[in-house]
């Protein structure tokens, strides 16, 4: 583990092996595909994405940041994984989208291009990291004043330990085992209280509902499993 770079080589490398399946939607990485409309659905309705340069922390492959340019968006990708950038860049250069990725971490993206975005997306990577204030806090600084910034990840409940790692990992097999460590939940109130550190106002929280069956995702009140958060920089900030 790298504390510099606030990543598990360990979790880096579960992705790596995932990438060449990555844009197979009835593969291990099947929920991601049914998640993806629904998270890039609630950050286009609360957002002007037309023109706006949006950034994308933990990109993967490219599902985000393809639905995000779709709208219009300038986006920049970023991943530490080399290969999961590569099969994102490939398969943008083949829909034709004007997508930068980059393999660099938040912290370097920070660094380099401080204030500079309207909106940032961190769906399903604060869960995976030793140190999720470290990167909240990276996020942060990526917005300017007035910016948005939209996560999605799991809650530390009973019920998201059966679902998303005994129900999804290991009974129902929708994601490969071990993708999912207990311990590395994250709670709304912890996560507001981080953001709320680094200047950010928390503007909305809601539940995100996945039915294994149907293998279709919506938005739901419920928060005890997946949830998605919209924060907020004041136009004052910086």
């Amino acid at each position: 583990m790298s504390a510099a770079l606030n990543v598990d080589a360990a979790e880096l490398a579960k992705f790596d092996a995932l990438a060449h399946q990555y844009w197979d939607a009835s593969g291990p990485l099947r929920t991601l595909h049914s998640l993806n409309p629904v998270r890039a659905s609630f950050v286009a309705a609360r957002t002007r994405l037309a023109g706006a340069a949006v950034a994308d922390v933990g990109c993967g492959g490219g599902l985000l940041c393809e639905a995000l340019a779709r709208h219009g968006a300038q986006v920049t990708g970023i991943d530490l994984s080399a290969t999961m950038i590569e099969v994102a860049t490939l398969h943008a250069g083949a829909a034709s989208l004007a997508i930068q990725y980059r393999q660099q971490s938040a912290a370097s993206l920070a660094a380099a291009a401080a204030g500079q975005f309207d909106c940032v997306c961190c769906m399903e990577l604060l869960e995976h990291v030793p140190d999720p204030a470290l990167l909240i806090a990276e996020l942060s600084s990526l917005l300017r004043p007035g910016g948005s910034l939209f996560v999605s990840t799991i809650n530390r409940t009973a019920r998201a330990f059966f679902g998303a790692i005994v129900a999804a990992e290991y009974v129902l097999g929708l994601l490969p085992r071990g993708t999912h460590e207990y311990a590395r939940f994250l709670p709304p109130a912890e996560l507001a209280r981080a953001a709320r550190g680094e200047g950010l106002e928390l503007r909305e929280i809601t539940g995100l509902e996945y039915d294994p069956f149907t293998q279709t995702a919506r938005l739901g009140a419920g928060t005890a499993v997946n949830y998605l958060a919209f924060f907020s920089r004041a136009q004052d900030s910086l």
